[in-house]
């Protein structure tokens, strides 16, 4: 497909912040085009049809609080259905000790009770953080100034207790908890509603999934933008001047009177911007890596885990390579599916093994919890985001201590000149997931209209 070689507004990137953007535009009358690097879209949410069962590589929950990407599921039509729950949740721990809890039930593992204390702790402080402006909370500077781990080692005796922080930070964060910056940490937490909110199933942010993948949606939205989303189609350089910008790619160049980007900081650090984007910018894309995960999923003709009430979900707090474990069969069951997630450190052990190492090892792992039956796979695949091109980890990108407090102010979403800024990152509410991307394409969007 030929570019055009002018239009009102670019967008690079075509994920839901993108595809977000490009629609309030769209709606408001503006010539928009979106370029995206990749063959499809969708950006960190990608689903596959595996033998006719959908698998989310990226992203797949929708909690009832994310109400645009819910507007959106409404729009456009995408049904979804509530995540499976019913059943023992295992615990696995490094004693070799094996203990069942259920949603509403604790475990009877230890540092429970001072794990619930320290969510408390958590969720206090994070309420000193105003989405509004959260650089302008009082503790900025003294929580921006150290990592997530040590205020644990000086704020929480328990040891357990830390180890289920940890894995905790793993599972939400996609990282060590000594990469993260506790300020970063708590402004997540203000953005999602809370600890609760972010880590649990019912009524929370794992609440339900998407019938047909939670791809679905953006490419609905795709669908409805037609001939404006151009794929493979990555931007190499962004000129601009006092008249205009220029974005070029290797297809051809399009000039506009603004752009849109959206693609993860990872992603923008590569473009060429001309002239050069100011150092607060430069300096909040290269002090936020991208976080560490691998997404597994592991197939069988039912799910046969149920048979023997337990819900398919495993946390792991011993040195297994699997830290966490969901059910993520089908709505009809029709097939039995376990999604195995790699974080961390354990991430980059697993990323050492070769490819059929990796499979033994997981299926090793839900061999120990769910017995013989789980060896008997007929489906496996993997999907390793730090090798993914253009995102470069997932879930998102974590800040390190320091970048908040010296560089947020004007790098983290402060418009360069006819340059403005989206992606999930730079969202205030649910920053990180599929609604905090649509709420800032729609944000950006906002930006440009008040402009042109």
């Amino acid at each position: 497909m030929v570019l055009p070689q002018r239009c009102d507004v670019v967008v690079v990137g075509a994920g839901y912040s993108g595809l977000a953007t490009a629609l309030v535009l769209r709606d408001a009358g503006i010539d928009v085009q979106v370029l995206e690097a990749q063959d499809r879209v969708g950006g960190r949410i990608w689903s596959e049809r595996r033998d006719g069962v959908p698998v989310d590589h990226g992203g797949q929950w929708v909690g009832p609080t994310q109400t645009r990407l819910l507007a959106w599921a409404e729009r456009f039509g995408c049904e979804i259905f509530p995540s499976h729950d019913a059943g023992d949740h295992v615990e696995l721990w490094a004693d070799g000790s094996r203990h069942l809890f259920a949603t509403g039930r604790s475990s009877t593992g230890p540092g429970v009770e001072e794990y619930d204390a320290l969510e408390e702790r958590m969720d206090e402080m994070a309420s000193a953080i105003d989405l509004a402006d959260p650089l302008a909370c009082p503790h900025l500077v003294e929580w921006d100034s150290e990592t997530v781990e040590s205020w644990l080692l000086r704020n929480v005796e328990s040891e357990p207790a830390r180890r289920r922080f940890a894995l905790a930070v793993q599972g939400v964060w996609s990282c060590e908890p000594r990469e993260v910056s506790l300020f970063h940490l708590l402004f997540y937490i203000a953005s999602g509603g809370g600890m609760d909110s972010l880590m649990e199933t019912i009524g929370y942010a794992q609440d339900s999934r998407f019938v047909a993948g939670a791809q679905a949606p953006a490419l609905a939205a795709a669908a409805e933008l037609g001939a404006r989303v151009h794929l493979s189609s990555p931007v190499c350089a962004v000129r601009q001047d006092g008249s205009g910008v220029v974005v070029e790619t290797e297809g051809g160049a399009i000039t506009a009177q603004r752009v849109v980007v959206t693609s993860t900081p990872a992603a923008t650090a590569r473009i060429r911007f001309a002239p050069s984007l100011p150092a607060p910018r430069r300096r909040w894309l290269a002090r936020s890596p991208m976080g560490d995960v691998a997404k597994v999923h592991t197939r069988y003709a039912r799910p046969f885990w149920r048979d023997a009430g337990l819900s398919g979900q495993v946390v792991a707090y011993d040195d297994q390579p699997v830290g966490v474990v969901f059910d993520n069969s089908p709505a009809d069951a029709s097939s039995g599916v376990l999604v195995s997630f790699v974080y961390g450190d354990r991430y980059r052990a697993y990323a050492a093994m070769g490819e059929a190492e990796r499979r033994d090892a997981v299926l090793a792992t839900l061999t120990r919890v769910f017995g013989s039956a789980a060896a008997d796979a007929v489906d496996h695949v993997e999907k390793l985001w730090p090798d993914d091109g253009w995102a470069e980890g997932g879930y998102a990108a974590v800040p390190v201590p320091g970048a908040w407090a010296a560089h947020g102010r004007d790098g983290w979403r402060t418009p360069a000149g006819r340059i403005h800024w989206a992606g999930t990152e730079t969202a205030t509410v649910w920053n990180g997931y599929m609604d905090g991307a649509i709420r800032s394409g729609e944000r950006a969007a906002a930006e440009v209209l008040a402009l042109l």
